[in-house]
C-alpha cells in the first residue's frame, strides 16, 4: 500500500501565499501522475494542478499564473505552490496519485489539507 500525507494548508488572508507538500511512502511503487484536487463545501471535487512523470504539467483556469505544481521525484513527493490566494480558493485540498504497485495499476488520495483565505 502507498500513504500520502499533506501538510502545508492553514489560514491566509487574500493575496498571501501557502505550500502545500504531501509524501508518498510504502514499498515497491511507481508513481506516475500526481496531483492536487481540491473540494470546497457544497461544491463537487476538482482538479487544481497535475503534472506527469515527465514534467507535463496542467492547470485549471482560474489558478493558471497564480499557483505552481511541482514534484521531487526522488523524495517521492509532490508540492503546491499557492500566491494570491483569493477567498474562493478556500477549500479541502487533496494530494492524488497514480502509479503502480507490485505491478498493479492504482489511483491513492491523500487524507486532504484545509486552505482557508480569508481577512
Amino acid at each position: 500500500q502507498v500513504q500520502l500525507v499533506e501538510s502545508g494548508g492553514g489560514l491566509v488572508h487574500p493575496g498571501g501565499s501557502l505550500r502545500l507538500s504531501c509524501a508518498a511512502s510504502g514499498r515497491f511503487f511507481t508513481l506516475n501522475s500526481m496531483a492536487w484536487y481540491r473540494q470546497a463545501p457544497g461544491k463537487q471535487r476538482e482538479l487544481v494542478a497535475k503534472v506527469t512523470s515527465g514534467g507535463t504539467t496542467n492547470y485549471l483556469d482560474s489558478v493558471t499564473g497564480r499557483f505552481t505544481i511541482s514534484r521531487d521525484n526522488a523524495k517521492n513527493m509532490v508540492y503546491l505552490q499557492m500566491n494570491s490566494l483569493k477567498p474562493e480558493d478556500t477549500a479541502v485540498y487533496f494530494c492524488n496519485v497514480w502509479g503502480y504497485i507490485n505491478s498493479t495499476f492504482r489511483i491513492w488520495w491523500g487524507q486532504g489539507t484545509q486552505v482557508t483565505v480569508s481577512s
